[in-house]
């Protein structure tokens, strides 16, 4: 048996076309367009490579875009205002500041000071408390996509048992709430966890969050388990460096129903959901901003 291949990067792009669509509306009916603010802290080649990856995804969705590029040396407090400033702005719908930061800046800090309604990376602890009890909020782009590519090759899940390797406030945990949502079963498991490889074979739905390339090998899988790959992994090859996942691709591939590659996997989808979480949040606050000025007519 050789799995079958979930292609991220086809079905970012259904997505996003439905995204578009989504916002031609909703730029016509209001006659503004969702806008999203987006920082960069610093230097890190590969930070820049996605946030140039996000803007560009941005402007063919339809959403204005804003980038702010700091220096390595900003200081906490300057960043933190810099965030009182977009909170405040009445055109921004949507802040991402792209991770990780600096080490003189407290990564918590500065993602609880965005204001939950402008959170489309959902991080911020409304967020998650409203995942958590399962009420609609801004979902962590990487978890929702991840969610979506399960249901290309299977639409009911309920009693599933799904297993997250990893547990991340990023990806692991977020993950492990998605699929509690729709009504499956789920272990979380970590590098502390007894028995990995075990946990590992019980998933029907295998979701790998781990950061260590290839960890996830063919006798961990259940025969016919759908796995998805969260990992983003540079080795270096024969001919250079190449990316990976945490799992390894080619023996897994043999057991399992069907598998995300690495690269084109889980990536696409993370940058297309974060679009459908700026429009999210746009109709969220746009809705808020109706309502109000309802109330006040009303008066």
């Amino acid at each position: 048996m050789t799995a079958h291949l979930i292609d991220g990067r086809a079905e970012a792009e259904r997505l996003l076309a439905q995204v578009k669509s989504r916002i031609q509306a909703f730029t016509a009916w209001y006659a503004r367009r969702p806008c999203l603010a987006v920082i960069l802290v610093g230097d890190d080649i590969a930070s820049a490579v996605y946030v140039r990856a996000k803007m560009r995804c941005a402007v063919e969705a339809g959403i204005a875009s804003i980038p702010y590029y700091l220096p390595e040396n900003t200081s906490e407090d300057d960043l933190l205002r810099l965030l009182d400033d977009l909170n405040d702005s009445s055109i921004v719908d949507g802040i991402l500041v792209q991770l990780p930061l600096p080490p003189h800046i407290t990564k918590d800090r500065v993602l609880h000071h965005i204001h939950p309604e402008k959170d489309v990376d959902g991080f911020h602890p409304v967020n998650a408390g409203l995942l958590a009890t399962g009420q609609p909020c801004v979902v962590p782009c990487t978890p929702q996509g991840c969610l979506q590519l399960v249901h290309t090759v299977r639409k009911e899940l309920m009693g599933l048992h799904v297993v997250v390797v990893g547990r991340s406030t990023i990806v692991g945990r977020p993950a492990a709430q998605v699929f509690l949502n729709a009504d499956c079963s789920v272990t979380i498991i970590h590098k502390d966890s007894r028995d990995v490889p075990g946990h590992c074979r019980d998933a029907d739905i295998l979701v790998v969050a781990a950061g260590h390339a290839g960890l996830i090998q063919r006798d961990w899988v259940k025969p016919g388990a759908i796995v998805i790959d969260v990992g983003i992994n540079r080795i270096e090859g024969p001919s250079g460096p190449r990316i990976v996942g945490d799992v390894a691709y080619d023996e897994v591939r043999e057991v399992a129903a069907a598998i995300t590659p690495v690269p084109g996997g889980v990536g696409p989808m993370t940058v297309a959901t974060l679009m459908e979480n700026t429009l999210f949040c746009a109709e969220t606050r746009q809705r808020a901003r109706s309502t109000l000025f309802l109330a006040g007519a009303a008066l």
